[in-house]
């Protein structure tokens, strides 16, 4: 049994550092499928299922928790560096639109959800649901932000992060089948296809490559920001039953995230890689506090997730034939909440590779907002519970 602090985050880096080694290398197919976080997540989990972590001796449990406390603002920080809130203005009022009413099917199908099954689920089911939400209208790391800020049950957690990559790979395939489709799609709602030439409004820049001093910049100002995040957060009242000090500290880092992306120094090269890091280091020490001995409930947080997806169909459908929308946009919008910065620009790319910086920015629309909105639902979440 482990008990030291230091040997526990040690090993943690050390998995996660195999993965991605393992992922990089591209001899294993299993990672076309299942991201490496959550393949983290399943191995620390088992790990402490079997009694590997002893958090009752030691002080496991206390570095962890300082750890995770100190490392998520700074990495929700780093997240956000290529949101340039200029770039997205220039994709136009339809698009916008188009973004905003996909987030909003999610929220929707999140209430209808929770509203058929929260006599089965556990009853601090919605802030996982919460959680899932966040990472459906951003991505992992909103996830990771209000599973923090609402203290959902790390075995719940856990399910809902199983969910998240079983159907996100289901929504993957369908909406590149889709593909296929979009001529009769547009036919059907009678899209206006002249008006889907954004090739002269957004551009994709190429990052500088990472040097000492750019990766030395970020780790210090992401970490004396996330500091000075928490003393402030500390200070603000609390609002309701989700926004504390906890919130108030994730909701400073993004503002100040999604400002600094609009400054030269939101391009500085290593953020991304940064932020990964963190990333893997924060879903380690959630799932070292979880235990697979309850798997029975798991099933009904899957069926929760399809009736989201099945709501978020409708309202879509409903929405593009009202609006003469295009399939690509509905497509890329979906994609960019349900899957986020790795899956949105590709499936804008099967439709047209000159229109890729468009899924790049939707996508950098869901990282700043899904914390919010993730937030939002877990709050009407709470109410109807």
């Amino acid at each position: 049994m482990i008990t030291d602090g230091f040997l526990f985050i040690s090993l943690l880096l050390a998995i996660s550092a195999a993965l991605v080694v393992a992922d990089r290398s591209g001899r294993f197919k299993l990672f076309k499928y299942v991201p490496g976080f959550v393949i983290l997540y399943i191995v620390a989990a088992l790990l402490n299922t079997f009694g590997v972590f002893d958090h009752d001796g030691g002080d496991i449990t206390a570095v962890g928790d300082t750890l995770r406390e100190v490392m998520l603002p700074a990495m929700i920080l780093l997240m956000l560096f290529k949101c340039d809130i200029r770039q997205i203005i220039k994709l136009g009022p339809k698009l916008l639109l188009t973004f905003a009413v996909t987030a909003a099917s999610i929220i929707v199908g999140f209430i209808i959800s929770y509203l058929i099954l929260h006599s089965s689920l556990d009853p601090e089911a919605w802030k996982a649901l919460g959680a899932l939400n966040a990472s459906w209208t951003g991505g992992s790391a909103n996830m990771v932000a209000v599973q923090e800020v609402v203290q959902a049950p790390e075995n719940v957690f856990g399910y809902v992060l199983i969910v998240d990559t079983v159907l996100y790979s289901f929504w993957l395939l369908l909406v590149f089948s889709s593909v296929t489709v979009s001529d009769k799609f547009d036919k059907w709602t009678r899209a206006d296809m002249s008006k889907l030439d954004f090739t002269d409004r957004v551009s994709a820049e190429e990052e500088k490559p990472m040097t000492l001093s750019s990766i030395f910049g970020l780790i210090g100002f992401a970490l004396l920001a996330s500091a000075l995040a928490i003393r402030l957060g500390e200070l603000l009242p609390e609002v309701g039953a989700v926004i504390d000090g906890t919130a108030w500290t994730i909701l400073i880092v993004s503002v100040l995230g999604l400002a600094i992306g609009s400054t030269r120094f939101g391009k500085t090269a290593g953020s991304n890689e940064l932020a990964t890091i963190l990333l893997y280091l924060i879903i380690g020490i959630i799932a070292s506090g979880s235990d697979f001995t309850s798997l029975a409930e798991a099933p009904l947080y899957l069926v929760a997730g399809i009736i989201v997806l099945l709501v978020h169909i409708a309202i879509m459908l409903i929405y593009a034939k009202f609006t003469r929308t295009e399939l690509f946009s509905v497509a890329v919008a979906s994609t960019a909440n349900i899957g986020g910065i790795a899956s949105a620009p590709v499936v804008a790319g099967a439709f047209n590779r000159q229109l890729v910086p468009v899924g790049v920015l939707f996508a950098l629309m869901g990282t700043f907002l899904g914390t919010f909105l993730g937030l939002w639902s877990a709050q009407i979440l709470s109410g109807l519970a």
